[in-house]
């Protein structure tokens, strides 16, 4: 057993053994050993983007530790099963990474995962495209993930895109910035496990984590669909950024998912369940994925993890 495989299953061996008080316990204590400016950056991150549960140390507020502690104590199965699901020792050193630093605060691990070789999504080692390709990405932004295709692979490498976005100042830029591509087809909609109509909560500081929910104001609905339903040809790659909903797109693209098996970029981390209920899910719809993880974000907190699916 190697050094990677003895860190990550001395640790779920070690939360296997103690009760779900006793890893909240440990959590809560350690947070307040952490540097006082990490915890302020750690509070403020957690209110920009509340996808995790609150922090707030000065009202007593610690959701987002019992949250963790929850799916460390509950799931520890679940992320061994993920383990032993990895394809290479990148995304297995990823998975402890991440574990270590919800359970320890362990940002050195951390900080040795951030991905530098490809951009994100775009892993040459897992991912290859051709000319027949039809790329759909959920939550297009402005353009930007759709842009780093053309670059990486090629600008006539594909056969047809589809950019889905829900915010419509972002849906404009995108319009802008691919109209000069042929074959693109931009849809302001919402995409989940079926159809109808959901409505736009903005976020205050980022556009890019605007969420879609199922009450809100006339003004800001947007037409909801599922992948299923709005893409009757064969799809060969997806990806998906979408603030959280990607567990009910991925529902929604069961067709595609049992019938045609695309390559899947998945992002996995809007919660604390995503990162093994994603990979389980996918798994369920078919059983020929190999999984793969591959990390873009900071060292502090595990955000940016991407959930690669591919057929062999």
């Amino acid at each position: 057993m190697n050094q990677i495989d003895q860190s990550f299953f001395s640790l779920v061996n070690e939360i296997r053994s103690k009760s779900l008080q006793e890893i909240y316990t440990s959590i809560y204590q350690q947070y307040f050993h952490i540097p006082k400016q990490t915890q302020d950056s750690l509070e403020n991150y957690f209110q920009t983007f509340p996808y995790w549960g609150k922090l707030k140390r000065s009202e007593g507020i610690y959701d987002e530790l019992y949250l963790r502690s929850i799916s460390l104590k509950e799931h520890i199965e679940d992320y061994a099963w993920l383990y032993q699901k990895l394809g290479d020792y990148r995304s297995k050193k990823v998975l402890y990474a991440i574990l270590s630093n919800w359970y320890r605060f362990d940002f050195e691990t951390l900080g040795t995962c951030g991905e530098k070789n490809y951009s994100h999504y775009f892993d040459f080692d897992l991912i290859s495209c051709d000319e027949k390709e039809v790329f759909v990405d959920l939550g297009a932004y402005v353009g930007d993930t759709i842009m780093d295709y053309l670059t990486q692979y090629g600008s006539h490498c594909y056969q047809k895109i589809y950019g889905y976005e829900v915010t419509e100042e972002s849906f404009t830029s995108l319009k802008k910035s691919l109209s000069y591509y042929p074959n693109i087809l931009c849809q302001k909609k919402a995409v989940s496990d079926e159809s109808g109509i959901l409505y736009i909560e903005k976020n205050a500081v980022d556009a890019s984590a605007n969420i879609v929910w199922k009450e809100g104001k006339e003004e800001n609905a947007i037409e909801t669909v599922t992948l299923d339903e709005d893409i009757k040809e064969p799809i060969t790659f997806l990806k998906m950024d979408i603030e959280g909903s990607e567990t009910k797109a991925l529902l929604g693209a069961k067709r595609h998912i049992t019938e045609e098996h695309p390559k899947l970029a998945i992002s996995v981390y809007h919660n604390h369940e995503d990162l093994w209920k994603i990979p389980k899910l996918i798994y369920e719809m078919w059983d020929g994925y190999f999984f793969d993880l591959r990390y873009y974000g900071n060292a502090v907190f595990p955000t940016e993890i991407v959930l690669f699916a591919v057929k062999e």
